[in-house]
């Protein structure tokens, strides 16, 4: 006879064997996704589908997680280029906010991936961004991958090669030392508070480009500007919100949010190189921004 006792055992013996692996689906997720809450509809996914199976045939857990965790998102993936609607130069992914000391989920979750980088993945065809993802961000192998993305190993190879050269044809990466992309933040923030449009362009590349999503309820406003000059006219018109906005970490890195009365109103992340502004993502979207969380302590004007 078959002891309930055991079955109940066994439940949670799995239940907290996905708890331990739930980070780090969450950080995959979010990768592929860029959106925060369809990351966590896809863990979840995941889970439903491994209470299911009851773990018993699976030799490696969390290699079967993640494979099905790239499967689902591939289909949301899918299935938001279908009806996807706004332009995709314009939109933003979701951000990971927090202070300057993150919570160890959030660390995980923001860990070497940058809004910047996110915003190239958004351009990739679904299946190179599972296999980018899958092998040069989480070291799957291909042959693991490939019947994630329906193809041959090799044919999932070339996916994930062409993904790599789209994002390093974006240009170098990043300044590493956030002490000093932390400068160039405050810096930043200082000329926008004095409207000092010499000071701003001062910190931008010449060639700077600002993203600015506004979301969906504000289409007209959402749009990119090119060029220091441009960039540094549309920070000065933040200069009476400015007083209000704080240096927080956004996904890891030094960058800005706006919070009049604890009201989110923008996060700025911000992309430095030689100690220069070459990229702004900026979100405008109040209701999405309510919805990723505030940290506290950002709701009261600096002098």
């Amino acid at each position: 006879m078959y002891d309930m006792h055991e079955a109940d055992h066994d439940a949670e013996a799995l239940a907290a064997r996905f708890e331990r692996d739930r980070p780090r689906l969450r950080a995959v997720a979010y990768r592929m996704l860029g959106s925060l809450s369809e990351a966590e509809d896809a863990v979840q996914e995941a889970w439903i589908r491994l209470h299911r199976t009851g773990g018993r045939e699976l030799r490696d857990v969390s290699a079967w997680l993640t494979t099905v965790v790239g499967r689902v998102c591939l289909d949301m993936l899918r299935s938001r280029a279908a009806r996807r609607e706004e332009p995709l130069d314009v939109h933003v992914p979701d951000p990971v906010i927090t202070g300057e000391t993150a919570p160890e989920e959030h660390a995980v979750l923001a860990d070497s991936v940058g809004l910047a980088l996110l915003v190239v993945l958004d351009r990739l065809a679904p299946p190179e961004r599972v296999a980018f993802v899958l092998h040069d961000l989480f070291a799957v192998p291909f042959d693991a991958i490939a019947p994630v993305v329906d193809r041959t190993p090799a044919a999932t190879r070339q996916l994930a090669s062409r993904a790599r050269k789209r994002v390093r044809g974006e240009g170098p990466a990043p300044e590493t030392d956030l002490a000093r992309r932390r400068q160039v933040v405050e810096a930043f923030l200082a000329a926008a508070r004095a409207g000092d449009l010499d000071g701003l362009v001062a910190v931008l590349d010449p060639d700077v480009v600002m993203r600015v999503d506004a979301g969906p309820e504000a289409a007209g406003v959402s749009r990119l500007v090119h060029g220091a000059g441009q960039v540094a006219g549309e920070a000065v018109q933040f200069r009476a919100a400015a007083p209000f906005a704080r240096v927080v970490l956004v996904n890891g890195a030094p960058g800005l949010m706006t919070a009049p009365h604890g009201d989110p109103l923008s996060v700025i992340d911000f992309t430095v190189r030689d100690g220069l502004v070459v990229e702004i993502n900026l979100i405008a979207d109040r209701a999405r921004l309510r919805d990723l969380g505030l940290p506290g302590g950002l709701d009261a004007p600096q002098a």
